[in-house]
């Protein structure tokens, strides 16, 4: 049969010995490792040294970097001063809800009289609106702070001015021609590029706000902590860059989380399954469990959920509405692989009459359909661009009617959808966002019209080539130098995430030595690079279909470790995979095949109960199963076993203590009898 394999593009690094040796020999980075770093854009010995401890980085004060920041500081201490009432608008993203939570922390620590508010996703979009302006107005409010908002809208703001409330604007977003009549506007895109505030998200800019107001009052004592554990929760479910001073500061704040000090991170770290009190969080365990728990609400539930969650000290209710995040994120996945199915189902039907798409041919992925729930289509966008390495604009009707639509869309790194949506401004209502992302509406009647404009727009930025994922490659690698420390290494450079990814690394012509399919369309596989390497174990996350791999190929992969047990392993997860051309080298390093492993077997009762039993040899390994199919793993001359109907959920047990001790005798001594038979 046939192999099929990743329609992938490979992007290499090339190596530059001149630049790897003085980082080797100076900071005593692996080889493969300094080529990470110079790939990251470190060019310098000093800019190394700060990449690899951030916290040796002389910062400019944001005061000087920020020229509202003072003027915002001085409003918000005369209106606490005045006992003036403060109202926060934010956003229902991750971003704008951990902003939202900060700035409501930190200004009742500061002793202020303040509420919030937050627009209807599904009602009223993104951003402050007249109607939050006009009822914060009838309300009593005399300062507006908007958070991860308010850069782009000129009419509420010019509403809120001629109503007389103060407005200070902390915004991320990309500026627009006219800025709006704000008191104060903080905005890290106003700052100059090597500016390391430049990359700051709306959480980033509500935490250097809420710091400096801290301190000008004398009050940060206690408030810290707190705030540095929000800005790291918003910033890696934003999906900032991981550089400058979010890279400095997400190093303390990821150390910081597993001792949380808010009840309600706890709660969500205890219900999300990460566990680990010892070591320091990752970004990864931001960007996989925790944000999606807390977007889930922001995309089909209400956002009063997560900032309940995020700014109160009652663990009872912290832990209730963490259970709630854990409910509605379900629901976000349920809808996420409905709608993710139905879009893949379309596409791949290749109906000559769904012009939209063919997006091969188009360059580009236009795709509409009723009743899919606006507040997870994005993410559904974000698995088609993996799935098919093309731009996709996704939408749903409003209406039954079919008389407007409302889409997010994503793009691949030779294309900005932002400059995509703009090419098509005559036909599209509302529209926003920057290279990688943005969101749209347009009228039913203008959806033909909308696919074609974007088929010329990427006619002329993409070749057919640029149509396929990309997988971009640090550097080549020997097994042999993939090591527990090597490992160690990589782990010491975090946080790794978005503008500073995690290594890859490519290994030639190697073995699959075994394959196959495990939980939710996974492969599992055993590899070899040839006889003087160690065997790897590695993971194919959603390649169920490419299986059976060929027996050699070229692969890309991270380095993980995998715990269980106890014991601790180096593997591999890979990324991408290629046709090599097998040579009678290659073909040469094949291992001879190992006997089969010697199994003793036998059967025994115990306490009025049948078991079966067998001794794997080569793992050293009793394992006894019941009749309910339950079964004891216990290593040789180990006093911990795995009790469980898998691997993968079985809970250890001490089998020094009763009943284990006797039903591992008794198991010991019916294959004891079995062999002299």
């Amino acid at each position: 049969m046939t192999n099929s394999l990743p329609n992938q593009r490979w992007q290499i690094a090339e190596t530059d010995i001149e630049k790897i040796s003085p980082l080797v020999q100076s900071i005593g980075l692996y080889p493969l490792l300094a080529q990470v770093l110079i790939n990251r854009g470190t060019t310098t010995l000093d800019e190394a040294t700060i990449y690899v401890n951030p916290e040796s980085q002389q910062l400019p004060s944001p005061l000087d970097e920020f020229n509202d920041l003072g003027k915002s500081v001085d409003l918000l201490c005369s209106a606490i001063a005045d006992s003036e009432k403060i109202a926060i608008c934010g956003d229902y993203d991750a971003d704008g809800m951990t902003s939202t939570a900060l700035l409501l922390r930190a200004l009742r620590h500061l002793g202020a009289d303040v509420d919030y508010a937050i627009p209807s996703r599904m009602k009223e979009g993104y951003g402050i609106n007249t109607r939050i302006v006009e009822e914060f107005a009838n309300a009593g409010i005399g300062l507006i702070l908007t958070v991860d908002n308010g850069i782009a809208a000129y009419e509420p703001v010019q509403r809120a001015v001629d109503l007389g409330l103060t407005v200070i604007i902390t915004d991320h977003h990309d500026l627009p021609e006219e800025m709006p009549p704000a008191d104060a506007i903080l905005n890290p895109k106003m700052l100059s590029e090597t500016s390391p505030y430049k990359g700051l998200a709306g959480v980033g800019v509500a935490y250097v706000l809420a710091v400096k107001t801290a301190q000008k009052l004398g009050l940060i004592k206690g408030l810290t902590n707190q705030l540095l554990e929000l800005f790291t929760l918003g910033t890696i479910a934003d999906l900032a860059p991981l550089v400058g001073v979010n890279r400095r500061w997400l190093k303390r704040g990821l150390r910081r989380l597993p001792q949380s000090e808010l009840a309600g991170v706890q709660a969500l770290i205890q219900v999300s399954g990460v566990n680990d009190q010892k070591k320091a969080l990752k970004p990864d365990d931001i960007g996989f469990r925790l944000g999606p728990r807390i977007n889930a609400i922001g995309r089909i539930y209400d956002p009063q959920v997560v900032i309940e969650l995020l700014t109160t000290d009652d663990p009872g209710l912290a832990l209730e509405r963490a259970m709630q995040c854990e409910q509605i994120n379900s629901k976000r996945q349920q809808l996420c692989a409905e709608i993710e199915y139905e879009a893949v189902s379309l596409i791949e039907e290749n109906n000559p009459e769904h012009k939209l798409l063919h997006w091969q041919e188009n360059r580009v992925l236009v795709i509409v359909k009723p009743n899919w729930h606006h507040g997870v289509i994005g993410i559904v966008a974000s698995r088609l661009v993996e799935r098919y390495g093309v731009p996709v604009f996704i939408g749903t009707y409003e209406d039954e009617e079919k008389e407007h639509i409302r889409g997010s869309a994503r793009g691949i790194p030779e294309f900005n959808v932002f400059d995509a949506l703009e090419y098509c401004k005559d036909i599209l209502g509302k529209f926003g966002g920057h290279k990688a992302a943005g969101g749209f509406s347009l009228a039913g009647e203008n959806l033909t019209a909308f696919g074609e404009k974007l088929r010329e727009f990427s006619h002329q930025c993409l070749q057919p080539e640029h149509i396929k994922p990309l997988v971009t490659i640090d550097a080549q690698a020997d097994f042999k130098k993939l090591t527990h420390h090597f490992y160690e290494q990589i782990e010491s450079l975090q946080p790794w995430g978005i503008g500073n990814p995690s290594p890859v690394f490519w290994t030639s012509q190697v073995q699959i030595l075994e394959q196959k399919k495990v939980g939710k369309n996974h492969l599992q596989l055993t590899i070899l690079q040839n006889s003087d390497s160690p065997k790897m174990k590695a993971i194919a996350w959603r390649w169920g279909e490419y299986y059976p791999l060929p027996k050699f190929v070229d692969i890309a992969y991270k380095v993980i470790e995998n715990n269980w047990n106890g014991n601790s392993n180096i593997e591999l997860e890979i990324l991408g995979v290629r046709q090599c051309e097998v040579t009678e080298e290659v073909v040469a390093k094949e291992p001879e095949k190992k006997p089969e492993p010697q199994i003793k077997k036998a059967r025994f009762e115990y306490g009025g109960r049948s078991y079966a039993c067998s001794f794997w040899e080569s793992l050293e390994e009793l394992r006894i199963r019941n009749s309910q199919g339950k079964v004891l793993a216990v290593k040789k001359g180990q006093r911990v076993g795995l009790l469980g109907t898998s691997r993968e959920t079985a809970q250890e047990v001490n089998v020094t203590q009763s009943p284990y001790y006797d039903i591992v005798k008794a198991a010991n001594q019916a294959i004891k009898n079995a062999e002299s038979c």
